[in-house]
């Protein structure tokens, strides 16, 4: 019997998961996420909101927190685009809606520049 020497990739392809089941693990984490019903927010909060977002500018670096399919994300990135018309704030490629932001902040890297 003669005996072929394997590569070290075809060797490494033998240690792969299979996954017998398509789409099984994404099914778990989503099955794993808690459902977060959409905080009311005061009427005073609202308008601090409104106040820090006419302060925000394209090119800031802000952290924001927002609603999102059930549950608050935290983003951190730099302003791409602010859209008041449709009330639309966009950081990076991620667009979020006005009426979807929980809190915002400005980074303390732009707080150092003075912006």
């Amino acid at each position: 019997m003669v005996r072929t020497k394997m590569s070290r990739a075809e060797r490494a392809k033998q240690f792969i998961p299979f996954a017998a089941l398509k789409g099984f693990p994404e099914a778990l984490r989503e099955k794993e996420k808690i459902i977060v019903p959409r905080a009311e927010l005061s009427e005073e909060y609202q308008e601090e909101l409104n106040r820090r977002l006419l302060q925000i500018k394209k090119n800031d670096v802000i952290n924001l927190v927002y609603f999102h399919n059930d549950e608050y994300m935290k983003i951190s990135g730099i302003v791409s685009a602010i859209d008041k018309t449709s009330k639309v704030l966009k950081i990076v490629n991620t667009v979020i809606k006005f009426d979807d932001i929980y809190d915002i902040s400005v980074s303390e890297t732009d707080l150092e520049k003075g912006g």
